[in-house]
């Protein structure tokens, strides 16, 4: 109890605020998009590949806006980004409800892949803004506990709901958007800086110090391979049960409940456990339990067995992810912060725009079974990444920050 107290009380105001924030936003977003793949399908009538080729339009103007967002984010601030990105997504899902062309959809998922990056920018930035080195793998953990505490709740109800509408389930979370949007309006200062407000944006927008970054871009480009192990198994796996062993969507949800029921339960103390050890052996560890999860999608035939490929999947997702925005946040100087988050946020841009049309184009060519195939082979070669780039830094650049 009482280090639960201390815990509450180590962080900033406006930091619980978007804790809550996210909690309600991420509730009413998961009951929607685990199903997106099967309400796309049934809605257009067209095939896998063509699905995967709208991710990889939404995920190239996401990669458009994620490099001006940075620029954006440092010279101005990060609360405004973060509002009008969820209005936006608002708008969108609103009008998805009752999409059935596929020309409205790829006019659709250009907005969202443009708008929808641009929170994640803010927020990380805010919180590298509020929180202190020493406890920024703890704050992140926090917040992808709020997170999931809404994935765990959301998906187990969506499932329900899309069985009876599923335009109400995107109306729901267009409706949580909007509240959060206004949450933020209201009630979250911004975090920028004084140093670095009205400071000139140079004119390549900064990034040009960050490619001289190589051992960042090198992480980078291994998190990435990592990333399309993760699209494609909460892109696919809900169409890949239903379609291949007759799984209904009122199971499929609980797929996602696992998913972030695990989050919320181990996450902090993973990451208390995780926080000690150096950064990028603790991402090649996270990347092979991503590769193993993926792959043994591939020899599953029931709902039960997909529920331990997904556990396989969480265990390495709690691993990774808040050790790569801590080694993100603590690689950035303080005036680069939102540049440092839009290249770490095209990791998830480029692994959302080629792992769909990869896994696409092995289920429509190949066999459906394919896709965890190849998932298993790009997450071992994440896996050689992490070791190799391990191997080259020696730590030197890629320490844990210093235990608070």
């Amino acid at each position: 109890m009482f280090r639960s107290r201390r815990i509450i009380t180590g962080y900033p105001r406006s930091f619980w605020f978007l804790f809550w924030g996210r909690l309600i936003n991420a509730t009413g977003s998961s009951m929607y998009w685990p199903f997106l793949t099967i309400y796309m399908r049934d809605r257009m009538a067209v095939s896998i590949t063509v699905i995967g080729l709208l991710f990889a339009l939404n995920s190239a103007a996401g990669l458009v806006t994620t490099f001006i967002a940075g620029p954006v984010v440092d010279r101005f601030g990060r609360k405004w980004v973060m509002v009008l990105s969820l209005l936006v997504a608002g708008v969108t899902l609103v009008v998805m409800s009752v999409a059935d062309t596929l020309a409205l959809w790829v006019v659709l998922m250009i907005i969202s892949g443009a708008f929808g990056p641009l929170y994640q920018v803010g927020s990380d930035a805010m919180i590298a803004d509020l929180i202190e080195p020493a406890r920024r793998p703890d704050a992140y953990a926090l917040l992808r506990t709020s997170h999931n505490v809404g994935v765990a709740v959301g998906p187990a109800i969506g499932g329900f709901v899309m069985a009876v509408s599923y335009a109400l389930a995107f109306q729901i979370a267009a409706g949580a958007q909007f509240f959060f949007a206004l949450f933020i309006l209201f009630f979250v200062a911004e975090t920028l800086p004084r140093r670095e407000a009205g400071q000139p944006v140079p004119a390549d927008g900064g990034y040009r110090q960050i490619l001289r970054d190589r051992p960042f871009l090198a992480f980078c480009a291994a998190y990435t391979l990592t990333g399309c192990c993760a699209t494609l198994i909460f892109l696919y796996l809900t169409l890949y049960a239903k379609e291949s062993y007759g799984v209904p969507e009122s199971q499929l949800g609980f797929l996602l409940t696992l998913n972030a029921g695990m989050v919320v339960t181990l996450q902090y103390l993973i990451t208390r456990f995780t926080r000690r050890l150096p950064h990028l052996p603790v991402m090649a560890v996270g990347a092979m339990f991503y590769a193993l999860g993926v792959g043994s999608v591939a020899w599953g035939s029931s709902f039960y067995m997909f529920l331990v490929s997904m556990a396989i999947v969480t265990l390495g997702e709690m691993i990774m992810v808040p050790t790569a925005s801590t080694l993100t946040a603590n690689l950035a100087p303080p005036a680069m912060r939102g540049r440092y988050m839009s290249i770490f946020g095209l990791t998830w841009g480029v692994s959302f725009g080629v792992a769909p049309v990869i896994g696409g184009f092995l289920s429509d060519n190949v066999a459906p079974v394919a896709i965890w195939y190849g998932g298993l082979v790009l997450g071992l070669t994440s896996v050689l990444g992490f070791v190799l780039l391990t191997w080259t830094l020696r730590g030197r650049r890629a320490a844990p920050a210093p235990a608070g």
